[in-house]
């Protein structure tokens, strides 16, 4: 092909990828619900509760945002500076698909070591308010899988970008594109049964009357569940949860072993309810087809930021910070799409269940012993919240009750 159309082909791609992509999140994110309250926490926490909370995340988020901030700017630092080339240089190893695998596990290496003190700290908070249980040889064993499987994914990328880059000086980017949204769709079905064993082992929930009205909210919802999974959660933690994992042939419901001994009967249900909510509306599907329009327009991008430059192996600290840096920008967006997401998965369980006055107690009980957030600043809401706090939840249940004749009183008195 010409060189003209080798120039605009990448532009014309991008723009077609990032408008398919911002038509999904448009069209298909459930962006009102239903009118709800201005949320007021003092009106189911008692100031006891709020002032934990309060006291908690100022202990905590000092360590926390260190790492955070560590965690961006040292790869960003090496990668868009001369250090990044200069520690290629430095293995001597003549063979790049070598050298490559080398430099981005000992970059992520460099990047878990300069946090660990700040991660330390944060750590001994949640143990210090009785949320972490883990032993400090557990806490250091998962971050090394961590550091591992962070290593394995991103040299898969940078290797496979690299290799195309190489046999396709111009149009590398046309198969690298596909690929990634391939490979998303790939690790949507692969991450229950590949990566979820890695840090909690899962048994089938014993026969008997729980889990038969599990499957039996599962068939009354119409949503197909494989089984149902007890994760032994409390080994790591005292928090409270549960989830729906994979699509297919690998969805199962997965059930906190916490959830099932500190939670009251009613409220295990609404929880469940909620996760059937995630299936019922083809969240993972949804999540997926977003990532898959993701990844392809990243690749597009990457294609315009470097074009053939991409094909040199010396710029492999530059690729993991522009992936870092895009990952980055795009957190305030996905939160976005997953707080909307959420409520829809607690409108659902709402439905399902009919039963808002648990509902509010479950959340606040979740809160509490979750030590949740309750009144954010909006930079960290907007930058980490995936879910909406506590009492945007409770307002949501609130508003659902009183239309429907239920109304369900504030659960502090004032």
């Amino acid at each position: 092909m010409s060189d003209p159309v080798a120039r605009r082909a990448p532009w014309i791609a991008g723009v077609l990828v990032a408008a398919a992509l911002v038509v999904v999140i448009v069209m298909t994110t459930p962006w009102h619900l239903i009118d709800l309250p201005k949320p007021d926490a003092t009106l189911d926490f008692t100031q006891a509760e709020i002032d934990r909370q309060n006291q908690f995340r100022h202990e905590l988020l000092p360590w926390s945002t260190t790492s955070w901030i560590l965690s961006l700017l040292v790869p960003l630092y090496i990668g868009f500076s001369p250090v990044g080339r200069r520690l290629y240089d430095v293995h001597r190893l003549r063979r790049w698909y070598v050298a490559v695998p080398v430099l981005v596990a000992a970059l992520g290496l460099l990047a878990s070591l300069l946090t660990l003190p700040s991660d330390a700290l944060a750590e001994q908070v949640t143990r210090d308010y009785g949320l972490s249980t883990e032993s400090w040889g557990l806490w250091l064993r998962d971050r090394a899988v961590n550091w591992a499987l962070a290593s394995l994914a991103l040299t898969a990328i940078a290797m496979g970008l690299i290799a195309l880059a190489k046999k396709w000086r111009t149009w590398w980017w046309a198969p690298a594109a596909i690929a990634g949204a391939v490979l998303v769709l790939g690790v949507s079905f692969a991450y229950p049964v590949l990566v979820e064993p890695r840090f909690n082992e899962f048994t089938s929930m014993a026969a008997g009357p729980q889990r038969d009205e599990f499957m039996q909210l599962a068939r009354e919802d119409g949503v197909p569940v494989k089984d149902v999974l007890v994760a032994d959660a409390s080994k790591r933690t005292t928090t409270l949860n549960a989830y729906v994992s994979g699509f297919g042939s690998t969805r199962r419901l997965v059930v906190y072993d916490t959830l099932l001994k500190d939670a009251p009967p009613a409220q295990v249900r609404l929880v469940i309810a909620h996760e059937l909510g995630h299936a019922a509306e083809g969240d993972v599907l949804h999540g997926t087809l977003i990532g898959a329009l993701g990844a392809a327009f990243a690749v597009v991008l990457l294609k315009l930021l470097l074009g053939a430059r991409m094909a040199d192996p010396r710029r492999t600290a530059l690729l993991l910070a522009m992936i870092i840096a895009g990952s980055a920008l795009a957190g305030p967006v996905q939160n976005l799409v997953s707080r909307r997401i959420e409520a829809r998965a607690d409108y659902h369980s709402l439905r399902l269940t009919n039963d808002p006055r648990d509902f509010v107690e479950m959340q606040h009980q979740l809160s509490v012993r979750n030590i949740s957030g309750l009144e954010p600043s909006r930079w960290r809401y907007w930058m980490f919240a995936s879910h909406p706090t506590s009492p945007e939840r409770i307002a949501m249940a609130r508003a659902w009750g009183a239309e429907r004749g239920d109304p369900v009183p504030p659960l502090v008195n004032r």
